[in-house]
C-alpha cells in the first residue's frame, strides 16, 4: 500500500501497523511523535494502529542538546 511519510510517498505491506513503519524507516526505539491523518498516535499504541492506503503520516523524531 502507499502512503505519505513527511509528504514522501512510501511503500509498505498491506495491513502494516505505525510500529511496523517505523521499523521500516529504522527508527524502532527512536523517541519520536507520530501523527496518522493529523491525529497523534500514542505510543502504546503503535502496535495496534493498523495503516490505510493513502494516510498521511508525520514523524517528528526528538534531539536533545542545548
Amino acid at each position: 500500500m502507499k502512503i505519505a511519510v513527511n509528504d514522501t510517498p512510501t511503500d509498505l505491506p498491506n495491513h502494516a501497523t505505525v510500529a511496523d513503519l517505523l521499523e521500516h524507516l529504522g527508527k524502532t526505539g527512536t523517541p519520536c511523535a507520530v501523527e496518522r491523518n493529523g491525529e497523534l498516535v500514542p505510543w502504546r499504541d503503535h502496535d495496534a494502529v493498523a495503516l490505510q492506503p493513502d494516510d498521511s503520516i508525520e514523524i517528528v523524531t526528538l534531539v536533545g542538546g542545548g
